[in-house]
């Protein structure tokens, strides 16, 4: 009997956090501060400035949106860089708290890149953005200090990449990344001043 009653009080006390996946989310940095919402990796590498989201030379340390996002889903956001190396990066379906230890850097996500390696090519990679299984293309380079409009969406295993309401990258993943560890949305850099802005998440 005091066993049954210790294994009752212990499950009671049990912190069960409940996940709202699949809940609309928006943020057009407008704040004064981040705030909750976010989980910076970079020890403040990441700013809000004149309602907008700045980074540089945060050396893939992403900045984890807590909530996480719908299995299937659209993300929406305005993008540019203000560097000649162009290197716009984000992360999505990842687990919400990964950054690189080292100067390699695996991630949990699939990984978003639009000028990368110098401006010179652009990918979605599943999870290692070097891997030979990366869609890439190297027609492309990103303006300094033009403003993009991308829209990725996933369904099942296919995800879609657009930019300015044009086909940009798509991914097929026969073993779909999937489950808590793989929820979450980020945005990430190297080096490059990046800017960002009118964030919006929905479920499809």
């Amino acid at each position: 009997m005091r066993t049954l009653l210790f294994l009752i009080a212990a499950f009671s006390s049990c912190k069960i956090e409940k996940r709202s996946e699949g809940q609309p989310f928006s943020d057009d940095f407008s704040a004064a501060a981040m705030g909750q919402a976010w989980n910076d990796t970079s020890s403040g590498h990441y700013r809000l400035s004149s309602g907008e989201l700045v980074v540089s030379n945060a050396y893939n340390h992403p900045l984890w949106l807590r909530t996480p996002l719908p299995r299937d889903g659209v993300i929406e956001l305005d993008a540019w860089s203000n560097d000649d190396a162009g290197d716009i990066k984000l992360e999505a379906w990842g687990d919400g708290k990964s950054f690189a230890q080292e100067n390699s850097y695996t991630a949990s996500s699939y990984v978003f890149i639009f000028g990368g390696w110098h401006n010179q090519i652009s990918a979605i990679a599943r999870m290692n953005e070097h891997g030979a299984d990366r869609r890439a293309r190297s027609d492309v380079r990103v303006v300094k200090g033009k403003h993009y409009h991308f829209r990725i969406s996933r369904k099942d295993g296919h995800i879609d990449w657009q930019v300015d309401g044009q086909p940009f990258l798509s991914f097929d993943d026969a073993a779909p990344l999937d489950g808590p560890e793989h929820s979450y949305f980020a945005f990430n850099d190297w080096e490059a001043e990046l800017h960002f802005d009118n964030l919006k998440i929905t479920a499809l």
